[in-house]
């Protein structure tokens, strides 16, 4: 009989596309993955990974068994959904995805409730972008999912998953003191034209809304830095070395000498959770949206544009 450990590590290397971003997302070391994989192929005498240039690839053999281990797993969660029923309380665990301002601004007060509440659940979380967030819930990878879109640019969501809308979450424009943009009260689309932008790579929601926005307003984005993180954001817009939009949530106060101004029509990010519709009776599922939905009015977030000075 094969492990279910080790198909669960194959299952995952199948949807993250490599032993490493598998790891991360188990929660576990690339090299104790490479061994589950490894035992599984003297388990099955077949071959399942093959080395291509600097990482690996699937055999057919493989993703045949990575396909029946997504239907094994699925089987597995259902029934560990009617134990958890049956005994009315959060157990096992909880796999949690967050894009990174959600899990800096809401995720760490939700969670500390969760392990007062439910000392038997056991979470995990792991920190990445809407769009695979959402591919990871319908895969079965993580058991729930923060995620944010923008009403210009809808996250698509695919069917078999349920949704709870947190809120609303405002955007803003954030500059040096000293430009000229910062005189204003608020800052019209239009006066954005010309300027120069920090902004997440491509690929990234954040990034799409933006590009989409100045291209409704006439023109292509001139984003010269594309960095991972808002505060790094920040931290070139601190050094006069471009302006960018940056969202409330889980912002923290700007350093000296950067400002924040609205933008009119206001730009707002839309803030979800995603579950499999399967596991919605699930008393974990119930009491992480709970948590969420309780811990939303409280979260870390910038309260108005001109909460930091020069």
């Amino acid at each position: 009989m094969m492990d279910l450990g080790r198909l669960r590590a194959l299952h995952a290397v199948a949807v993250h596309g490599s032993v490493g971003r598998a790891a991360a997302a188990l929660g576990f070391t690339s090299s104790a993955v490479s061994q589950q994989i490894s035992k599984l192929e003297r388990e099955t005498r077949t071959v399942l990974l093959e080395r291509q240039g600097r990482g690996v690839v699937l055999t057919d053999a493989a993703k045949e068994l990575a396909g029946t281990a997504r239907r094994v797993l699925a089987l597995v969660e259902q029934a560990e959904v009617t134990l958890e029923q049956q005994r009315g309380q959060a157990i096992g665990q909880l796999r949690v995805a967050a894009f990174a301002t959600g899990a800096r601004g809401l995720l760490p007060g939700a969670l500390a409730e969760l392990r007062v509440s439910c000392p038997e659940l056991e979470i995990r979380l792991l920190e990445t972008d809407p769009y695979l967030a959402t591919e990871l819930v319908a895969r079965g990878e993580v058991d729930l999912a923060l995620v944010q879109d923008w009403p210009s640019v809808p996250l698509p969501v695919p069917e078999g998953l349920s949704r709870l809308d947190l809120g609303l979450d405002p955007v803003d424009l954030v500059l040096r003191a000293e430009h000229p943009l910062a005189a204003l009260t608020e800052v019209p689309v239009a006066g954005l034209l010309g300027q120069r932008w920090t902004s997440v790579p491509p690929g990234n929601i954040c990034h799409d809304w933006l590009v989409r926005t100045m291209r409704e307003a006439g023109e292509e984005p001139d984003v010269l830095y594309q960095v991972g993180e808002f505060e790094t954001q920040i931290a070139l817009i601190a050094a006069g070395l471009g302006l960018g939009l940056v969202p409330r949530l889980g912002r923290g106060p700007l350093p000296a000498g950067v400002v924040a101004r609205p933008v009119v029509p206001r730009p707002t990010r839309r803030v979800f959770t995603l579950w499999r519709a399967q596991a919605s009776r699930r008393p974990a599922i119930t009491a992480a949206l709970d948590a969420l939905r309780r811990r939303w009015p409280l979260r870390d977030a910038a309260q108005g544009p001109r909460e930091a000075t020069d």
